[in-house]
Formats: C-alpha cells, structure tokens, sequence
C-alpha cells in the first residue's frame, strides 16, 4: 500500500465492515458532516488501496470475514502504515478492548453506538492523523535543509547544538575558531534558523544532538 501524493485535503473516512446496512448506515452518518466515506465488506478489500494526501482514519468492526479487525490493525503495523482505528463490535470483551486499545486504537465501541461518540471519535483520530502528517512534513523540510549542508557543516551543528562554545567546537574538529565561526554562519543560513533555539529544535527534530567525545 502507498501513499499516493495529491492535492486533496478533505478528510476520508474509511468503514470496514460484513454487514451492508451498518456500511450505509455509518456512509449516511460520515457524509451528513462533510465527510468523504469509502466502505468495505472486509479488511482485504482495503488492501491495495492508494491512499490519499489527507487526513483518514478507519472504522473497523472486529468480526469480519477472513482476516479479523484486530489481525488486519497488527497487518497494518507490521507494514509500517501508520492510521487511527476506531473499533465497532457486537461480540467485544474486556480482552478484546485492552489489546485493540494497547496496539494503539483511539476508540473501542460496543454495538449499537451512539451516533455522536462516534462522530467525536472520529473527530479525535482524524486530527491526530491531521497533526502528524504535518510533522511528518515539516521533518522532511527540516531533514532537506539539513542534507543541503556539507559534511563538516552537519558536523557543526550537531556540536553547537549540544552547547559547545565556538572555541570547543574548534577543538572538538581540529579547525580554527573563525572557521567555526563561517561554518556556524552557513549552518544558521541554510537551516532558516533565526535563533540558536530554532536550530537546537531542528536538530533535536531530526535527532542530531551529540556530546562531546
């Protein structure tokens, strides 16, 4: 499954679910807030799916037709695709609810459900999608700056962002302090930093802090 890369901004809500009615049931209640809803009877007609540059979460029931809802969320995990679950069932338990909930679902729901916690609980998981597509871009534009430094740059900012002086740094590399100094101006340049502290958030962002040896 990949992410497939377009303009689209409005929010999808995908219903994974073996009983027709609940499908048209949960698609009235999603569209009727503004919703974009795609359904599906079992979890292997989501497989394959291109999903879109947006905010989406799931709307799963546990008992479905070959791979179950807690099966197809640890298929989900292990290939890496990280979207918020929110489980329905008729047949739930305490069990059931602690394991989905511990693999990282925002909501467990016993059938019939009330039309407005879902709705809240879908609220909920879409922003929490919505929050770190976000960071996950601003990552990528941060670690993009980061690779347009040259190495010894990338060298720098990972001392000066650890708190060493430009003098320490000079040590730490073996170059003169005024080279530190250059280097210093380059790295705030092109990182867009304004500030040391912006610079300190980009490296801890992108994991980049050292000590000295």
């Amino acid at each position: 499954m990949e992410l497939k890369e377009t303009a689209e901004e409005q929010r999808v809500v995908y219903v994974i679910d073996d009983d027709a009615s609940m499908r048209e049931s949960l698609k009235s209640l999603f569209a009727s807030v503004g919703l974009h809803v795609e359904a599906f009877g079992a979890a292997r007609e989501f497989f394959g799916k291109k999903l879109p540059d947006a905010a989406i979460c799931l709307v799963v029931d546990v008992r479905l037709p070959g791979v179950s809802g807690l099966d197809f969320q640890a298929e989900l995990s292990e290939a890496n695709i990280d979207v918020p679950i929110i489980f329905i069932t008729g047949h739930g338990d305490i069990a059931m609810t602690v394991k989905a909930m511990k693999a990282g679902a925002v909501e467990f729901f016993p059938k019939p459900v009330r039309d407005q916690d879902l709705l809240d609980a879908v609220k909920l998981a879409l922003e929490k999608d919505e929050a770190k597509r976000k960071s996950r871009k601003t990552i990528a534009a941060v670690r993009s700056l980061f690779e347009s430094l040259t190495p010894r740059e990338q060298e720098v900012i990972g001392l000066v962002t650890a708190g060493l002086m430009n003098k320490q740094v000079a040590a730490e590399i073996g170059v003169s302090e005024i080279t530190v100094k250059v280097h210093r101006g380059n790295v705030m340049r092109k990182m867009k930093a304004s500030s040391l502290t912006d610079l300190v958030r980009m490296a801890d962002m992108l994991g980049i802090r050292r000590t000295r040896a």
